[in-house]
């Protein structure tokens, strides 16, 4: 782990950073950065609706190439499926000899979508937290954890200079842990698949599912198995499971023993490492390629029909009488997604353990 008296600022005095996008991470690091006393100029495409408010906070905005042509330190922070577009479009041919190139997640490099020029340094700066965590811990001087790696260090300034942007970024005050790109790229895919998204949802509906074909009410089924998961979550976050465990009744602490292994029983685990060989062998990252090369057509399908299932429409009349929870009426369109992109090539089955860090 890395701490604040690890990481030396002056590895990035004078720099000129670009930072590649203005969403939930874009706008955080942009000023955060700024109000760590570096140069940041944002990189944003014409159409893109972060625009406006990125001008609006005080930035130059540029379109991405133009922001990191000349920088010393690039950050890229559009989704994973923009990436290669970018690069292909000429992005890879503005990144100077020596300078830093940094993502916030390893998809790209790991699955080799991506290919950046020898010449530069290549490293992460992953915090572990949404960008409006990571921008209101800063202002309260606290900071979130982060995860750092190496992927190409062609200066042997990499390390130092990589510090010193997480600690501009607010992260060396909580604590930086240094992986490489393939771990974390593969634990982060596998938690949000198995846990944090796709199994937690999938469990939230089956249960909701099973009390409302049993008889149940809807309502009562909402409050039981998506409304309290609140609570659990957040004794989960401030103390562990244990923590969880003395703070509910005895009676659910005894059900969480009996019956918690019944629904995470051996099949379950099985499908999970499964899970976890798709991602390590590429088909996952294959198959999300392939969705956005031929348009998103049948995500896009998904995501609306997700949108209107039966414990969806009961929870957003349910938020409706609840302010006190800020409940979001309607949820944001995302828009379309991006155009298909040029193919990047063969997704790597498996890239070298140390990921050159």
């Amino acid at each position: 782990m890395y701490y604040d008296a690890d990481a030396d600022p002056r590895a990035l005095e004078g720099a000129r950073i670009a930072v590649l996008g203005y969403g939930s991470q874009g706008h955080a690091h942009a000023q955060n950065l700024r109000d760590s006393g570096l140069a940041v100029v944002v990189g944003l495409r014409p159409e893109s609706r972060s625009r406006s408010q990125a001008i609006a906070d005080g930035f130059t905005v540029r379109d991405p190439v133009d922001a990191a042509t000349g920088s010393d330190v690039v950050m890229v922070l559009i989704p994973d499926h923009d990436q290669a577009r970018l690069f292909h479009d000429g992005l890879q041919d503005v990144i100077r000899p020596g300078g830093l190139l940094l993502f916030a997640h390893g998809f790209s490099i790991h699955y080799g979508t991506v290919h950046p020029p020898a010449g530069c340094d290549v490293a992460m700066v992953a915090p572990k937290a949404p960008g409006h965590m990571v921008r209101s811990t800063y202002r309260e001087g606290i900071g979130c954890p982060a995860l750092l790696a190496l992927h190409q260090d062609t200066t042997g300034t990499a390390l130092a200079r990589t510090l010193a942007y997480a600690r501009a970024l607010g992260a060396t005050r909580a604590g930086v842990l240094r992986t490489t790109f393939r771990e974390e790229t593969e634990t982060d895919l596998f938690g949000e698949q198995a846990v944090l998204c796709g199994g937690v949802a999938a469990l939230v509906r089956a249960g909701f599912e099973t009390l409302v074909d049993a008889g149940y009410q809807p309502e009562l089924a909402y409050f039981e198995c998506l409304h309290e998961l609140k609570l659990i979550v957040d004794l989960m976050y401030q103390g562990g499971l244990s923590l969880m465990r003395y703070s509910v009744s005895d009676t659910a602490e005894f059900g969480d023993y009996e019956s918690g292994p019944l629904v995470i029983d051996e099949h379950v685990r099985q499908r999970m490492r499964q899970i976890l060989g798709r991602i390590q062998d590429g088909s996952f990252a294959e198959r999300w390629i392939d969705e956005n090369r031929a348009g998103r057509h049948g995500f896009l399908a998904r995501r609306a029909a997700e949108t209107h299932q039966p414990l969806e429409e009961v929870g957003r009349r349910l938020r409706a009488h609840m302010p006190w929870i800020q409940p979001v009426a309607e949820v944001p369109d995302p828009g379309p997604g991006p155009a298909p992109s040029p193919a990047p090539g063969p997704v790597a089955a498996a890239a070298p353990v140390g990921d050159g860090g």
